[in-house]
């Protein structure tokens, strides 16, 4: 049992190793905009069953607990957490911040093909020909298309999403489009991109719809910004966790080696 306790143990050594690697990366984007902390889910793994619990011993009685002993750990999944992050007062009239639930949605090129992908992002700004992207992504138009022209000044943005704007010489305010918010069931279950971006899968389901304040969707904040939800004290603490119990499956591992030269000496 000595040798399958190094095994045991080393799957505890290579999961905490993979926890590192995603605190390590929360971490690293405790300044990005809008960005959602992960966490890695682990499991145990498959039992040596010895003997089943319910058994019936000499007497003819059940025996109420059984003998069965786990081979490990291993990683399941990971799993971002949408918690709501601070807010970053820029007064750019461009930056857009959700509070609540929902993600903009942007035309971009994944994979050389371009389709709809989400963003809690807001750091909008406009290209050449006034329509609204997304800062950090070349091209990722918002959806649906909002264009102010040239011209345009005065850029508004109300918390339910309509966008205005007053055009040279005049005095009132003219429509520019209505941002609408995608809702998911599993936000969870989007499959990260990286830039700020999430896409739909089947774990996530469609994306539902709607103007910001309606169905359950948050409302949008002109001249904020979400900022990243990563906990710096909270991460600390994980990562001190993560390396504790590296050190103890390392130290497993030892004293399963000093078993081993034990029963090697015996026949000495």
């Amino acid at each position: 049992m000595a040798i399958q306790s190094m095994y045991t143990a080393a799957t505890g050594m290579k999961a905490m190793d993979f926890k590192l690697e995603v605190i390590s990366n929360n971490l690293a984007n405790i300044d990005t905009v809008a960005y959602k902390r992960s966490r890695a889910n682990f499991e145990d793994i498959l039992y040596v069953q010895m003997e089943q619990p319910g058994q019936r011993n000499g007497l003819d009685e059940f025996k109420p607990l059984g003998k069965q002993v786990g081979i490990g750990v291993q990683l399941s999944s990971t799993q971002a957490d949408f918690k709501q992050g601070g807010v970053n007062q820029t007064e750019n009239n461009l930056d857009l911040l959700i509070e609540g639930d929902g993600f903009f949605q942007v035309q971009a090129y994944i994979d050389g093909q371009e389709q709809t992908v989400f963003t809690r992002a807001g750091n909008f700004t406009r290209n050449a020909n006034g329509d609204f992207i997304l800062g950090n992504i070349p091209g990722a138009r918002l959806q649906p298309t909002i264009n102010v022209p040239q011209d345009g000044q005065d850029v508004s943005i109300s918390q339910t999403g309509l966008v205005s704007y007053r055009a040279a010489g005049a005095t009132e305010q003219s429509d520019a489009g209505q941002i609408e918010l995608a809702r998911f069931v599993n936000p969870a279950g989007l499959a990260q991109l990286g830039a700020n971006l999430f896409q739909q899968t089947d774990a996530s389901g469609p994306p539902l719809n709607s103007n910001p304040g309606q169905d359950g969707a948050g409302i949008v904040l002109q001249g904020n910004l979400e900022l990243s939800n990563v906990d710096p004290a909270r991460e600390l603490i994980e990562l001190i966790r993560t390396q504790r119990a590296f050190e103890l499956n390392s130290q497993a591992i030892q004293t399963a080696d000093e078993t081993l030269q034990v029963v090697n000496q015996l026949r000495r």
